[in-house]
């Protein structure tokens, strides 16, 4: 148990909880860093984040508490991050700790605004974090299914083989199986798509589409994304694997999906503000969606669902005749 490097994980939300979680099956030690200061006393007084994934009960002497990121990431051999990518230069703000020679684990789905990249050329331009020490956590996966244990499926990405068997050393347990993958650029951009794709799903069902529908749009869905990553980064990979159609079959199709819950408003006539404020967590797709239309103007690639999602959330068209029109180019 000792043997295994330090990790710290960044970020307070259910998949943070999760990444901690399964982390705790095989390491004597965590450091767990949270702004909410409340959260951490919670957490010191009964055992749980009481704001997500509250069922999951945590043995305290495992972890290292913190509101601060440089204590954390200080601590650390290996970095989590799990933030919404919309808010990762706010967390950053205050860090002073180098990353140069840390391992940086992104367990984030989406493409950071400020800089217009994916998370792992992100930590490399502007942290100088090297490729070999960049990794990717992504599924098919939901938190709240790893709070119940149930049989999950994970994927690391990471060019260094090494530290992608590290990584599935430490979270690997009877409920969580992990897979090694080297298409860093490829499984991050898919994990930003198919939530766009969920909230595409989400739309649909709002207004009355059924499953047959569902399924046709889903297809389509996981073409698109084919399409949008080859014209990014050309490899050779196979879309059907389990972290680019089995992540977003889960997204799109799980009842715990943020995205398609936060879609579904939409489409059962929510704005687009009020959907953000009834939900209490944040539905990435929102800001992925932004970020991949503007991504696509200088690339080109022919992506239907990804247009109308953007139209909807971002130009104030109508869900129900912009779906009318979208019907018309799927098949």
């Amino acid at each position: 148990m000792n043997d295994y490097p330090k990790f710290a994980v960044i970020g307070g939300g259910s998949w943070a909880t999760a990444i901690v979680k399964m982390l705790s099956e095989n390491l004597s030690e965590i450091a767990w860093y949270m702004r909410s200061e409340n959260a951490i006393a919670e957490l010191k007084e009964n055992f749980r984040n009481p704001n997500y994934l509250s069922s999951v009960e945590f043995d305290i002497d495992q972890l290292i508490l913190t509101n601060d990121i440089n204590e954390a990431i200080a601590y650390a051999d290996y970095i989590v991050f799990a933030v919404p990518s919309a808010f990762l230069n706010s967390e950053m703000k205050n860090l002073t700790v180098s990353l140069k020679d840390k391992v940086v684990l992104s367990a984030i789905k989406g493409i950071i605004p400020e800089t217009s990249l994916i998370v792992g050329e992100h930590f490399h331009q502007v942290y100088d974090v090297p490729y070999t020490n960049i990794g990717v956590i992504t599924g098919p996966c939901h938190a709240e299914e790893v709070a119940l244990e149930r049989l999950s499926y994970i994927t690391i990405a990471c060019s260094n083989e090494e530290v992608a068997k590290v990584v599935k050393d430490c979270i690997s347990s009877h409920y969580i199986k992990v897979k090694i993958s080297d298409d860093i650029v490829g499984t991050e951009y898919a994990a930003m798509l198919k939530n766009i794709y969920a909230i595409a799903c989400g739309m649909a069902h709002g207004l009355g589409y059924g499953d047959n529908f569902q399924a046709l749009l889903m297809s389509n869905a996981i073409r698109e994304m084919k399409k949008f990553i080859k014209k990014v980064h050309k490899m050779k990979r196979n879309i059907n694997d389990s972290a680019y159609l089995g992540d977003l079959l889960v997204t799109g199709y799980s009842l715990f999906s943020r995205n398609r819950m936060f879609g579904n408003m939409i489409g059962k006539g929510y704005t687009v503000k009020s959907a953000q404020m009834e939900m209490s967590m944040i539905a990435e797709g929102y800001y992925a969606t932004k970020s991949a239309y503007e991504l696509n103007k200088l690339h080109g690639a022919k992506t239907p669902i990804i247009d109308a999602v953007y139209d909807i959330l971002y130009e104030g068209k109508d869900p129900k005749k912009t779906f009318k029109k979208l019907t018309d180019k799927l098949d």
